[in-house]
């Protein structure tokens, strides 16, 4: 079992205020709104979520779950988040379940054992990393009983997006998994610069242009933490379109700190 890095921190470590708090970001002004229904659409191959804690994110992050949850539950969630703490792999999986206040979340172990046999698997790398831990409550919030297939990013090169996006697909081959990427964007930059660097991305995002995503953040230098998960998102999921939902930063959410601002956008991509 992996257990909680970040509870009480990031999100309420109380199973009911927990509730209360997921249920609040869909309700809040910059969210969504909850989910009108549970679909079986299932066009959505691959999300994009920020993983800040909820009180700043949250509220972003509800865009991209309340539209999986109206396109429908897939079998499984690949959850792509990048490394803050320096594990030792260029991309490095998790086999042990993920307890949550809202309970053990379960691996999918089919696609787990086949991913396994292409990136290392390392329960302990894991240990400290909220990238993955955070999108857990969220999809536990829509999904009664989900799967998912953590996976820590630390080399977020466009090889390295290859490498992952092509083992996630053979991985995930003939199976209904949507590819969740955890990024935040630009980082402790005056909002109005922060609007003006990440529109610059979200663009390419948008285009769907990987390169050119890559190119916006080497060029400008654009503290974007998980621009190798979006680009494995992308390149394992292969989507017709991919739409912005929500952009947003932590000024609009905690109206703290005008000139160091941490941005936020929520997409999801489809077949």
């Amino acid at each position: 079992m992996r257990y909680p890095a970040v509870a009480g921190r990031f999100y309420p470590a109380d199973k009911g205020m927990l509730l209360a708090n997921i249920e609040g970001c869909f309700l809040h002004h910059l969210g969504p709104g909850l989910p009108d229904h549970i679909g079986s659409e299932r066009s959505i191959s691959a999300a994009i979520a920020p993983h800040a804690g909820y009180t700043a994110s949250g509220m972003n992050a509800a865009h991209a779950y309340r539209k999986i949850a109206e396109d429908g539950l897939p079998e499984a969630y690949i959850l792509i988040g990048p490394d803050h703490h320096g594990v030792p792999y260029s991309a490095v999986m998790c086999e042990e379940e993920f307890l949550t206040p809202l309970g053990p979340c379960k691996i999918h172990e089919d696609i787990a054992a086949e991913l396994k046999e292409m990136i290392p698997s390392d329960c302990g790398a894991h240990r400290y990393e909220h990238s993955i831990e955070v999108q857990i409550p969220f999809i536990q919030f829509i999904d009664e009983d989900p799967r998912i297939v953590p996976i820590i990013m630390r080399d977020q090169s466009k090889a390295s997006a290859e490498k992952l996006a092509a083992a996630i697909k053979k991985a995930c081959g003939g199976r209904d998994a949507v590819i969740i990427a955890s990024s935040d964007m630009a980082h402790y930059v005056p909002k109005d610069t922060a609007e003006r660097l990440n529109s610059m991305v979200l663009e390419k995002i948008g285009e769907k242009d990987v390169d050119g995503m890559y190119s916006a953040v080497e060029k400008n230098r654009i503290s974007v933490c998980g621009y190798g998960p979006m680009a494995a998102a992308m390149l394992g999921s292969e989507p017709s379109r991919i739409e912005i939902l929500k952009y947003s930063d932590s000024w609009d959410s905690l109206e703290y700190d005008i000139r160091s601002v941490v941005g936020y956008c929520s997409a999801v991509m489809y077949r």
